[in-house]
C-alpha cells in the first residue's frame, strides 16, 4: 500500500491518540529510514531513543531471529536463561548488588518502582520534579508534571507531590518521614533536554538517605550510553536505590526494567508485582545483543564524540544565523532552543530528508542512534540550517 492509502486506513482503524507526521515509515538501516514511497530520511529521532544500535542492526536481527526460533515467551511461572543472564549483566553495569524486575515499557518500569518504594518503606508519598516525564499509566502519570496530559484523567493517584527541578534546598524541605521515594531524571528529555545542575545528584542522594526515602532514577531516556556514560546518574558518584530503564534497552523490542538495590529488593515478597511478558526470552535476547554491540563498537565513547560534534555544529548555526539561542545536552541527547517555530522547522527539515523532534513551541530534541557517523551529523546540520533559514524567511526574519 502507498502512503496516502495507509494514512486513510489508519484514521478509520486506529484510536486517534497520536498527532502523526504525514510520513509512513516502511524500513530502516543504520541511521536512515525509508517511507512507503521510497523516500529516504536521516533519523535523528531514533524511535525516541529506542534505536541506540541503529535500525536493522544485523547483530541484533540475528539474535532476535535465533531466539524467536527457539522460545519467545514461557511465562514467569518458569525460569528462563536469557532473563537471568540479562539481569546479571545489568547488575555488573550498575556496579553494586541489585535485583531486577522486568516489564515492557518505561511507564511499567516506573509503576514497578513506585510500588516497590511504597512496599519497601511502608510510606506512601512519592516526590517527583517539575517538568519531569515518567509515563502515561496512572501512577506514572501522577508523577509526571505536564498538566495538559493529566487534566482529562483526574482524579489522579493520591500521594504524589512535585518539587522544583534541580533545587536541592527545596527537595530537603519536601522530603518528610512519609516520603517513600524521590523519582527523578538525571536529564529531563520531554521538557527540552535539561541536565540537573552539577552537585544536585549527590545532594539528592544525601537528603534521601538522611530521611530514609528511596532515590529512584528514571533512566528510561537518558540511560544505555546515550549521554556517553551507561547511566546518566554516573555523572556523579551516587548509588540510586532503584533505577528504571526501557526504550533502547532491547533496540526497539518492548522491554522495561526496575533495577533495585539488594537491600530494597529484600523487602519485596513473591506476588507483590508481576508481568505476563516481562523479561520474556525474546526481549531479553535482544537486550543482551544490544549490550554486546554497545561494548564491542565502543558506542559510549562514540556518543560523547558525536554528541560534541552535533552540539558544536548547532552552536555554529546559531552564530551564523541568530536562529539558535541555546544548545544543551550530554552525548547524543541534545536540545536546541530556537527563535522560530519548532514545528515549522521540523516540517521543513522533513521535506529535505531529516527527522527531528520538537519538545516545545521553540525547542528541538535530537536522539539519533549511537552508531551515527560524522558525515551523517554534518549532513543533518546542513539540512537543519537550510530548514531554519526557510522558516525564518517565511516569518519575515532577516
Amino acid at each position: 500500500m502507498r502512503s496516502r492509502q495507509i494514512m486513510r486506513l489508519e484514521s478509520q482503524s486506529i484510536l486517534q491518540t497520536y498527532g502523526r507526521h504525514p510520513v509512513v515509515l516502511d524500513r530502516g538501516r543504520g541511521t536512515r529510514v525509508w517511507d512507503a514511497d521510497g523516500k529516504a530520511y536521516l533519523d535523528f529521532i531514533g524511535g525516541i531513543a529506542t534505536c541506540p544500535v541503529g535500525h536493522a542492526n544485523p547483530v541484533l536481527v540475528r539474535a532476535i531471529a535465533r531466539q524467536a526460533g527457539r522460545l519467545i515467551n514461557a511465562s514467569n511461572l518458569f525460569y528462563t536463561a536469557p532473563q537471568v543472564e540479562l539481569a546479571r549483566r545489568l547488575g555488573r553495569l550498575v556496579g553494586y548488588p541489585v535485583r531486577v524486575f522486568f516489564g515492557n515499557s518505561g511507564a511499567e518500569a516506573n509503576e514497578a518502582a513506585i510500588k516497590i518504594a511504597r512496599r519497601a518503606t511502608g510510606r506512601t508519598e512519592i516526590l517527583s520534579a517539575d517538568h519531569g516525564f515518567h509515563g502515561r499509566t496512572y501512577a506514572a502519570l501522577s508523577a509526571t508534571w505536564k498538566p495538559a496530559i493529566q487534566r482529562p484523567f483526574r482524579p489522579l493517584v493520591p500521594g504524589f507531590k512535585k518539587v522544583p527541578f534541580g533545587d536541592a534546598k527545596a527537595l530537603a524541605k519536601a522530603v518528610t518521614r512519609n516520603t517513600a521515594a524521590f523519582l527523578f531524571e538525571a536529564i529531563q528529555g520531554e521538557s527540552g533536554v535539561h541536565p540537573v545542575p552539577e552537585g544536585y545528584l549527590r545532594a539528592a542522594a544525601r537528603i534521601c538517605r538522611a530521611k530514609g526515602a528511596l532515590l529512584v532514577c528514571d533512566e528510561v531516556q537518558c540511560g544505555l550510553g546515550r549521554t556517553g556514560r551507561f547511566f546518566g546518574f554516573q555523572a556523579e558518584a551516587i548509588r540510586p536505590d532503584i533505577i528504571t530503564m526501557a526504550k533502547g534497552l532491547a533496540g526497539g523490542v518492548p522491554i522495561g526494567a526496575a533495577i533495585c538495590r539488594a537491600e530494597v529488593a529484600a523487602r519485596i515478597a513473591k506476588g507483590d508485582h508481576g508481568s505476563t511478558f516481562g523479561g520474556n526470552s525474546l526481549s531479553a535476547a535482544a537486550a543482551l545483543a544490544v549490550l554486546d554491540i554497545l561494548e564491542r563498537r565502543r558506542l559510549l565513547r562514540r556518543a560523547r564524540d558525536m554528541g560534541d560534534r552535533l552540539m558544536q555544529g548547532l552552536r555554529a548555526i546559531g552564530l551564523r544565523t541568530g536562529l539558535v539561542t541555546e544548545v544543551r545536552g550530554r552525548g547524543l541527547m541534545v536540545g536546541a532552543d530556537l527563535v522560530v517555530d519548532a514545528l515549522a522547522v521540523v516540517q521543513a527539515a522533513m521535506r529535505r530528508g531529516l527527522l527531528a523532534n520538537r519538545t516545545g513551541e521553540k525547542t528541538l530534541r535530537f536522539l539519533p542512534p549511537l552508531t551515527v557517523s560524522r558525515d551523517e551529523i554534518d549532513e543533518a546540520l546542513a539540512i537543519l540550517e537550510a530548514a531554519l533559514r526557510e522558516v525564518a524567511a517565511q516569518a519575515g526574519r532577516p
